[in-house]
């Protein structure tokens, strides 16, 4: 029984006359049900710069720009372009979904409607699995560069290092996942608030950081500065097939979460056409971005292995942090670190939106325990799934950090698997939802069959490569199970586990998996005058 609690005296969810919606827990044609959230709370600026959040551009250009080096060297630029158009043909996918069927179980929904109970579940779960990871890491971040942050203002080697105390590490990443969780919990009206503060400031950095960055390397910059190359953006001259993927599979990890401004579709007004069109503005802010950035600081600081340079292996994982000073000075270097705090701070705010809007949608639908279906009746809010995605990523984060570093790092490198696994399936949910419209134009067959269908081809390709490249055990950590590589079995245990979860649900919501609930169909073929 969906348990929908909503303000006294309250029929309909705020803009619902206007926008169409229903009141909660109605039920559309096809199983479609209403959630209950605040409509109209969020218009196309405000989705589109809860998308750039949660991608969290400036944190993942410093975690990614060097292990992208690592990978393809010089092309890193290249490979950046190339991670975007896989994820630009499935953000037609999200669109042309979102427009016939705004739900905020997004992919979930959506597969299920295409493909059925069981293949949409495990698409929903594999959203799920990869946000709680992606959640974990950016506290952890937030919490490291906080540190490094109070350590450049007092110029304190001590209080930086506090970062490395392992038990002041993980209480300070709890106490910021809560506060991430009390302000998501707050709606989306005071997540929009906070956040364009927060992505205004860190793209105004990281464009400061660039010009600066390009001006340096013409005249006096670092010991390996460049010329710029057009070849920089030529993907196909990456060293080998291996490499290309594994540059290829960092680069989705830049783009993923753009996806977050579908998830608020039913808070966003006009919830048919503003998510998608909110989602390409924020894909085109950070192909943009991405490209500048890695433009400017290989011709700063080259790809050499010492020094600043961005093949250098001690200094891949955080290359923000190293030229923060040389390319802006003690002054404004802070800004940068200024910068990627709030990046990783706003994307660990609205990345709950995804997850907590899930988690309702299933539950709505029988798909998951009804107590999740709890909407807070002052926010309009999914109370009890933004708790509980809180919860999860702290005893997440907690347990990993102190058992082992190096399966927490096999945790966040196994991303990979959950983000094509789930997109891809979206993808073709698509292509298929909408099989009987591939003669209707042009446009139709493009952006509603040919476009989705390439795309999801493209991450389910990753997806197997990345499998096979992850048993090997040099892969990651250098960790290995029975000789496979640990983040083989953690990424391939994963999406056992939701196998596992999905069987009890079936015991306990038999309706939903019979497809009762929410009902497997396909639009009926409209014939053009």
């Amino acid at each position: 029984m969906v348990q929908l609690h909503n303000r006294p005296g309250v029929d309909e969810a705020p803009g619902a006359q206007a926008s169409g919606a229903q009141p909660p827990g109605a039920q559309a044609p096809g199983g479609v049900r209403s959630k209950g959230l605040d409509g109209n709370s969020v218009g196309l600026l405000g989705n589109a710069v809860i998308g750039v959040s949660t991608v969290a551009p400036v944190y993942c250009l410093t975690t990614t720009l060097g292990t992208t080096v690592a990978a393809v060297g010089l092309r890193m630029p290249a490979l950046f372009l190339a991670g975007f158009l896989p994820m630009m043909l499935v953000a037609f996918a999200y669109r042309e979904l979102n427009k016939a069927i705004p739900d905020s179980g997004t992919s979930f929904t959506w597969t299920v409607k295409a493909f059925g109970p069981k293949v949409g579940w495990m698409c929903g779960w594999g959203l799920v699995i990869a946000t709680i990871i992606v959640l974990s890491n950016l506290a952890g971040v937030a919490t490291e560069y906080l540190y490094l942050l109070l350590g450049e203002i007092t110029r304190s080697d001590s209080v930086a290092a506090l970062n490395g105390n392992r038990l002041v590490h993980v209480a300070t990443c709890l106490a910021l996942i809560a506060v991430a969780t009390m302000i998501s919990y707050r709606g989306m009206t005071a997540t929009k608030g906070v956040q364009y503060a927060l992505v205004g400031l860190q793209l105004a950095v990281l464009g400061l950081f660039g010009v600066m960055a390009i001006v340096k390397s013409t005249g006096h910059g670092a010991a390996g500065s460049l010329h710029f190359s057009w070849s920089w953006l030529d993907p196909f001259q990456a060293s080998s097939f291996t490499s290309f993927v594994a540059g290829l599979s960092l680069s989705l990890f830049m783009y993923w979460g753009w996806d977050a401004c579908l998830s608020a579709n039913e808070e966003t007004g006009g919830s048919e056409k503003t998510p998608g069109r909110a989602a390409m503005l924020a894909m085109a802010v950070l192909v943009g971005s991405y490209l500048f950035t890695a433009v400017a600081v290989q011709m700063y600081a080259g790809i050499g292995s010492t020094g600043t340079g961005l093949g250098n292996p001690e200094t891949s994982s955080n290359v923000l942090a190293v030229l923060a000073g040389p390319v802006m000075g003690a002054g404004l270097g802070v800004l940068l670190f200024v910068a990627v705090l709030a990046s990783a701070s706003a994307s660990l705010q609205t990345t709950f939106i995804p997850v907590s809007r899930t988690v309702l949608a299933m539950s709505v639908y029988e798909a998951l325990p009804a107590s999740f279906t709890t909407v807070n009746e002052r926010y309009r809010t999914p109370g009890r799934a933004i708790v509980t995605a809180g919860v999860g990523t702290g005893a997440f984060y907690t347990v990993m950090t102190l058992v082992s570093s190096h399966v927490l790092a096999d945790t966040i490198a196994a991303l990979t698997l959950m983000i094509c696994f789930y997109y891809s399936l979206t993808a073709f949910a698509c292509a298929w939802y909408f099989r009987r419209d591939l003669r209707n134009s042009v446009r139709d067959a493009l952006l509603k069959c040919v476009f989705p269908l390439l795309g999801g081809l493209t991450l389910a390709a990753i997806f197997g490569k990345s499998l096979v490249d992850m048993a090997d055990p040099a892969y990651g950590s250098g960790s290995s199970v029975f000789g496979v590589g640990s983040v083989f079995v953690v990424g391939a245990g994963l999406l056992a586990l939701g196998l596992v979860v999905m069987a009890v649900m079936m015991r306990r919501s038999p309706a939903f998996f019979r497809g009762e609930v929410l009902t497997r169909d396909t639009p009926a073929l409209v014939i053009p005058d």
